[in-house]
């Protein structure tokens, strides 16, 4: 193997152990900021996401939709927000701000949901990835965070298996012309 092809292999070997170390990051995070502080979405760096998981507000967002979110310093009327209600995420549009409450509703929905504050806004709707959240449910689901790690063990233990093998068999060819040349 050329010194250029082993020294790619390294560099994948350590992306790879970069993304494993950032999902568990990721989920170690999201697991304590759940568990621990309640926190059903942290936003590190003021962005996140979030999957939508009703219809509710069809037809501008569909069941598995990926809804990237951004923490503003203020919402107006028409936005669509993620908020926390309890443990649950909703993504609704707000009808109306009146000091430190809004009103939301989902667009499909006939009726208002109860106010909410302010502060419990999460943060606005920026974008969405539709059916990517069906991805994001599963690889967040414990088998599909055990499928990530199987895989990511794959990728990182098959080269060098193979490279082992290809030395051991190296070794064994040069152990018999060595028998060969020495007429054992």
């Amino acid at each position: 193997m050329s010194k250029s092809r082993r020294k790619l292999q390294s560099i994948g070997r350590f992306i790879i152990l970069i993304i494993i170390s950032l999902s568990l990051g990721i989920k170690l995070y999201s697991w304590n900021a759940k568990t621990l502080a309640g926190n059903a979405m942290p936003m590190p760096f003021g962005w996140g996401a979030s999957v939508v998981l009703s219809g509710s507000m069809e037809p501008a967002l569909s069941v598995d939709d990926l809804v990237i979110v951004r923490e503003q310093n203020s919402y107006n009327q028409n936005d669509i927000v993620v908020y926390q209600d309890g443990n649950s995420l909703i993504i609704h549009r707000i009808i109306s701000i009146d000091g430190n409450e809004a009103v939301t509703k989902g667009d499909a929905n006939n009726i208002a949901d109860n106010p909410i504050k302010v502060s419990d806004i999460k943060g606005k709707a920026i974008s969405h990835i539709p059916v990517a959240g069906s991805v994001v449910r599963f690889l967040k689901s414990p088998v599909g965070f055990v499928i990530i790690i199987i895989a990511a063990i794959a990728l990182l233990e098959l080269p060098y298996l193979r490279e082992r093998k290809k030395i051991e068999e190296n070794k064994e060819r040069i152990k018999e012309e060595i028998r060969l040349l020495k007429g054992e």
